[in-house]
């Protein structure tokens, strides 16, 4: 979507504010669009016809400002721009409401790809699929070995009972949007429950960590990690939990959910895993564990757009036939679970 006055953005407002904040940087009328593909923060590509930028911002209509927090995110990637870890540098952040209607932040511009489907990486080939998939997990144990306290995000979170907070979270969530008898998915939450591993010691965690939350440059490296909106201090073997199942085949025909899994020369989840032990010096052998964990918890998340579907509450193509994928997620968890 291009327009000059895209929604939730007074392009106007938040040029008199750049001029006022950062007098020279911008040098002429602003243009900018939408794009397209955000789960939840709205995310703008913003131009005077010289330079450009990246405009966030909270959905519209929003009303938890927790969920949506600007100054969060803009303070994640403002301590992780000084280290190893590839994120936008940092422009300037608005936490004044009356500019575009919602505190805002501004980040340079960065070229690069975020593949959201095998379709989209075909053209890579196997072996440059391969690499990049790879990098993913070489950038994610540069992010695991940030230390907190030297970047100052000592406060970030509570890492104390992440693990039990986080599964009673999705618990919650899960009776929230019940609508139908679901086989097997109490058995695998009470089980998650029963075998809660001890964590490591806490990290950066970033909370949604895949491909299609990173862009990819022409050599195939990674240039800047994104969508810090779910990041915290806590327990870093989630995240890769959370990667080895975006990285394992569904095998289920024209799925609503894309994945990238089935693209050529994409790595299994057991050698993901293999790599990041071995350059971080985790240890992962609970790794089953966090891996049925993310099965669990997509689980509930496609629960809850099915529950709104049946509701009338969804819009678009593709909704009609997330409810047949819970099943799958529930059977993938257990299976896990029972293989770890």
């Amino acid at each position: 979507m291009s327009s000059a006055q895209p929604p939730g953005l007074d392009l106007e407002q938040v040029r008199g504010f750049l001029d006022r904040e950062r007098p020279g940087l911008v040098g002429g009328p602003l243009d900018a669009r939408l794009i397209e593909g955000g789960r939840s923060n709205l995310t703008y590509v913003v131009t005077d016809g010289t330079g450009r930028w990246v405009v966030r911002r909270p959905p519209l209509g929003h009303v938890l400002a927790t969920a949506h927090d600007m100054k969060r995110e803009h303070r994640v990637i403002s301590a992780l721009h000084r280290t190893a870890v590839p994120v936008p540098e940092p422009v300037l952040l608005c936490e004044d409401d009356t500019v575009t209607g919602a505190p805002f932040y501004v980040m340079e511009f960065v070229a690069g790809t975020p593949y959201r489907s095998a379709e989209q990486l075909a053209p890579l080939g196997a072996e440059r699929t391969r690499e990049a998939v790879l990098g993913l997990v070489d950038t994610l144990v540069d992010l695991h070995a940030v230390d907190p306290a030297e970047v100052g995000l000592a406060d970030f979170g509570r890492p104390e009972g992440f693990l039990d907070r986080q599964l009673r979270r999705w618990g919650k969530q899960l009776a929230a949007s019940r609508g139908r008898d679901l086989a097997g998915i109490d058995e695998l939450h009470a089980a998650l429950g029963r075998a809660l591993p001890v964590s490591p010691a806490a990290a950066v965690v970033h909370g949604d960590y895949r491909l299609d939350n990173v862009l990819i440059g022409e050599d195939d490296r990674i240039k800047a990690v994104l969508d810090w909106e779910m990041s915290t201090l806590g327990d870093p073997l989630t995240d890769l939990g959370l990667l080895a199942m975006y990285s394992a085949k569904l095998d289920v025909p024209h799925s609503p959910v894309s994945t990238t899994a089935a693209a050529a020369g994409h790595p299994a989840p057991a050698e993901l895993i293999e790599r990041y032990a071995a350059r971080s010096g985790r240890d992962v052998s609970s790794l089953s564990w966090y891996t049925a964990f993310a099965w669990f918890k997509l689980a509930v998340i496609l629960e809850g757009i099915h529950y709104r579907y049946t509701l009338g509450q969804t819009v678009g193509a593709g909704f009609d036939r997330i409810g047949e994928l819970v099943p799958v997620f529930i059977e993938h968890g257990l299976t896990t679970l029972q293989e770890g």
